[in-house]
């Protein structure tokens, strides 16, 4: 097989391929045996019809079909090893344009590669992220949260108000006609959290046990979607929630700690480790946007048009893919298609742009993923979406995604060496050490993005108040 490369961009090449007949052999055998256990010649067992047959009733060109079909992608595969510096992105366009029966097939691939990046020294790239500082007050708000874990729902005979339980009945009408999955009995809802319908907790708000009120509301889902509706809420019990006493019988009833006092310094260096994790987030995108913001990256175009339609498919789906009804939903918002198709190229342009330079960063510092470390992101990621570990591996496998999930890790492994190399300072111009945090190596762990920073400050403090005290948890890597 000859092959010769040609730069037809900065971003894209050409690759010219000859194969000649005797290096198809193997592909021609496969062939007729496919063909002969497809068909059925007099005179022949099943799958035992010679290829001069075949040849005979069905053509020479089903056969180079069946070939050409196989070989040519094989060989495509072939080139682009062969090529020295040519790593594809995308599929290629592929075109065959000599077939000389007995002699030779010649075809030509154009496909998107990833263009050359200089990226800059990591040791010269300084940022600065926030000062690790713990308040009382924010010790306070944890122990509260925590105390309300335990706290217990009390009946109150006074109107209700914010913070309070209240059991309520629903239902709602639309020009007249009941809702029917508006209806509900007996529901518990506390008065200011939101999220079950508009104008709900001003209509609540000064009820007693056993009074209604009625508000206008538009409805977001149903027949009735996007449509005002006469809400009426019963309010059938109202209830208040008691905290225990801050004492020590409560540390002990909620921790491993047999005082108050040890409690709170538990609560407080938890929080202290919440605050150095966020030290790593806000250096870990800091350096990201400085090395970014430092290269110049041609962009393949494929690359950025599927990223573009991508999104575009992402945020038409909620809107049963209909553009008009998308485009109605952007109108509410204040925002025009053009605004928004603008906006959306932009992000998807930064994305690829970001892709890219990290898959430079990995390639120059020789990074590589280990068995344990893929496996540890799939498992993350099973999680995020419910599934069994098997059940998401066998997704993934069956949509081509394993190696985008690869991909990820040693991108994520990436801007921590970047992240270790750069000098971070705090808001003083102190040095910050994050090594403990990182690791040393290549070795170190690099969770998914959110699963333990943005986790963290959501909530870990209170929810772990209970766990040993020397429960730790690792920062999260780059969002690519």
């Amino acid at each position: 097989m000859k092959s010769t490369v040609e730069h037809i961009g900065p971003t894209r090449v050409k690759l010219t391929v000859e194969v000649p007949f005797d290096e198809l052999k193997p592909e021609f055998d496969r062939a007729y045996k496919r063909i002969a256990q497809q068909v059925n010649i007099p005179g022949f067992r099943k799958g035992k019809a010679p290829a001069r047959i075949l040849d005979a009733r069905l053509g020479r060109g089903v056969v180079l079909d069946e070939v050409l079909n196989a070989a040519v992608p094989a060989k495509y595969s072939e080139a682009v090893s062969a090529a020295e510096d040519v790593k594809p992105i995308g599929q290629p366009n592929i075109e065959v344009t000599e077939l000389a029966d007995g002699d030779k097939v010649a075809f030509t691939a154009e496909v998107d590669v990833r263009p050359e990046i200089t990226l800059p020294e990591l040791d010269g790239i300084t940022v600065t992220v926030d000062d690790v500082e713990v308040t009382d007050e924010q010790v306070t708000e944890q122990l509260d949260q925590l105390r309300a874990r335990f706290g217990t729902l009390t009946g109150v005979d006074r109107p209700a108000a914010a913070d309070d339980f209240v059991q309520i009945d629903l239902s709602a009408t639309v020009d007249g006609e009941e809702v029917e999955e508006a209806q509900t009995t007996g529901f518990s809802y506390q008065v200011g959290q939101g999220g079950l319908i508009e104008g709900i907790d001003e209509a609540i708000t000064g009820l007693s046990a056993g009074e209604e009120a009625t508000f206008t509301s538009k409805l977001v889902a149903g027949e009735y979607a996007d449509k005002d509706a006469e809400v009426t809420v019963k309010v059938t019990a109202v209830k208040e929630r008691q905290l225990p006493e801050a004492d020590d019988e409560f540390a002990q009833l909620a921790s491993e700690f047999d005082t108050l006092e040890e409690l709170t310094a538990d609560l407080t260096e938890r929080l202290g480790r919440v605050r150095r994790m966020e030290q790593v987030t806000q250096a870990r995108d800091k350096v990201l946007d400085e090395i970014v913001e430092a290269v110049e990256v041609p962009l393949p175009e494929s690359i950025v048009e599927a990223e573009i339609e991508s999104r575009h498919h992402d945020a038409v789906h909620a809107f049963d893919h209909s553009d008009e009804k998308f485009n109605e939903y952007l109108e509410s918002q204040g925002k025009t298609r053009e605004e928004f198709d603008t906006e959306t190229k932009e992000e998807a342009e930064k994305s690829v742009k970001t892709r890219l330079v990290l898959d430079a960063l990995a390639d120059a510092e020789e990074v590589s993923v280990g068995d344990q470390e893929l496996t540890e992101r799939i498992v993350y990621q099973a999680q995020q979406y419910g599934m069994a570990p098997e059940e998401f591996v066998q997704r993934i496998q069956q949509a081509g995604q394993l190696g985008s999930i690869y991909q990820d890790v040693r991108r994520s492994k990436a801007l921590i060496v970047a992240v270790r190399a750069a000098t971070v300072t705090d808001e003083a111009g102190e040095p910050v050490d994050l090594s403990d945090l990182l690791g040393e190596d290549d070795s170190a762990e690099t969770p998914e993005d959110g699963a333990v920073v943005e986790g963290t400050v959501e909530g870990t403090v209170e929810e772990t108040a209970a766990e040993p005290a020397d429960e730790t948890a690792e920062p999260a890597p780059a969002k690519s």
